[in-house]
């Protein structure tokens, strides 16, 4: 079998070629990918190479495939797991396969990875349950469960005390206050998104940004007014030419916030999270920083006197992953709210090398699919020379602007990769 896939084989080296992918064990699964979204972090480890600590040694001579947000359709099923998966079945996959391997794909593996028309699932990824059974028929909701898996996640790692009741309360606070720094990119509308319709409802949700545009899209997609609707008092708070901690501390009534998620590995917003936080608030460091020595200062008087504290997540599990795909196929979460960008498989170099500057949303990479980079908002222009940009455009315009099934479907059949 051989798979065309983007891989890295040096630091700042990523290209696209074939693969021969070797027979399957008796406990794999081969896959073909259907879609596969873009993360950030994919990007770090482009820069970093083998400095990163999930990139083997071994990539120039075994390069490895990128993509770890990623969904498709089982091809073949080794031996030993018939009966547990099928030809034809839709899955999902977990990238998270724990601590103690230090793996994962898009990373660690010569033939595991989103960014390519097939790849081989490997059997501990099977063992650890990272093959989760997906019921739907839209793929990039599947794909971008990874994501909004680290956003419950991090929902989830927040937690609270009560004074000298030495137990942690689990979660975001509900009813209390909750402020998104750096809220305009893919991550934050995501983390809105679950904030209004997630199991635990704040009473305050502020976003925060420094892009004027990014904030209006995230209004588009959450109006303030839907919000209210469902007791919500939702706030976007453009800090360009503000003191952000003093704006945040006003909106809050002057008690701070509950709850403050840091969306950017930014030092600024962690010092102003750290500012703006309420008696035993918790704030979430996010953002994955490449600089192994990013360190911030801390208010250490408020850890003792105020009970402030600090968490970071990264990632999400196979259970946060699960709730995704329940909400979205009820229809309780949309994450192609996150989606700007779509792109056929030759296009990942380039754009993985572009991402760090990127001011988009999610990149949606369909492998089987040949399509330069383009942004929703791009297929009408282009339509006018290529009658399939003018048909996504009138497909998505049905759906007010937002990537969708019905979207995805025609690209998957009028682009498809020869």
């Amino acid at each position: 079998m051989r798979s065309e896939a983007a891989v890295i084989h040096g630091q700042d080296q990523v290209t696209v070629t074939t693969v021969d992918l070797p027979e399957i064990g008796p406990e794999e699964l081969l896959l073909k990918v259907v879609s596969s979204s873009m993360c950030l972090s994919t990007s770090k480890a482009l820069a970093l190479g083998s400095d990163h600590k999930r990139v083997p040694d071994t990539i120039a001579e075994e390069p490895v495939m990128t993509g770890h947000e990623f969904a498709g359709v089982i091809e073949q099923v080794g031996s030993a797991l018939v009966g547990q998966f099928a030809p034809g079945q839709s899955v999902a996959v977990q990238p998270a396969m724990g601590l103690d391997t230090g793996y994962s794909p898009g990373y660690s593996y010569p033939y595991y990875g989103g960014d390519a028309t097939y790849c081989i699932i490997p059997k501990i990824a099977v063992d650890k349950g990272c093959v989760l059974p997906y019921s739907g028929t839209y793929f990039a909701n599947a794909s971008l469960a990874e994501p909004m898996s680290c956003i419950i996640g991090a929902f989830r790692a927040s937690y609270h005390t009560e004074p000298y009741v030495y137990e942690h309360e689990m979660g975001i606070r509900k009813d209390g206050r909750l402020a998104l720094l750096g809220s305009g990119g893919p991550m934050g509308v995501g983390a809105v998104d679950y904030a209004l319709h997630g199991p635990v409802s704040p009473r305050q949700v502020v976003a925060v940004d420094v892009d004027p545009e990014r904030l209006g899209r995230l209004r588009s997609l959450f109006p303030p007014e839907e919000a209210a609707a469902r007791g919500i008092d939702l706030v976007y708070l453009d800090v360009r030419d503000v003191d952000a901690a003093a704006a945040l501390r006003e909106l809050s009534g002057a008690e701070g916030y509950d709850d403050v998620l840091v969306l950017a590995a930014s030092e600024e917003l962690i010092r102003v999270g750290d500012a703006i936080l309420a008696t035993d608030g918790c704030l979430n460091f996010f953002a994955g920083p490449t600089d192994r020595s990013f360190s911030v200062p801390m208010n250490f008087y408020n850890v003792h006197y105020e009970r402030t504290h600090l968490v970071g997540t990264s990632g999400g599990s196979r259970d946060d992953m699960a709730e995704c795909l329940e909400l979205s196929s009820q229809g309780v979460l949309n994450p192609s709210f996150m989606v700007t960008h779509v792109a056929g498989l030759d296009a990942v170099p380039g754009a993985l090398r572009a991402l760090p500057s990127f001011k988009g949303g999610k990149i949606v990479v369909y492998p089987h699919a040949e399509m330069e980079l383009t942004a929703i908002e791009e297929f009408a222009p282009k339509g006018a020379a290529d009658p399939r940009f003018a048909r996504l455009a009138e497909i998505c315009d049905r759906h007010e602007g937002i990537w969708n099934e019905e979207a995805e479907r025609y690209l998957l059949e009028a682009f498809r990769r020869a």
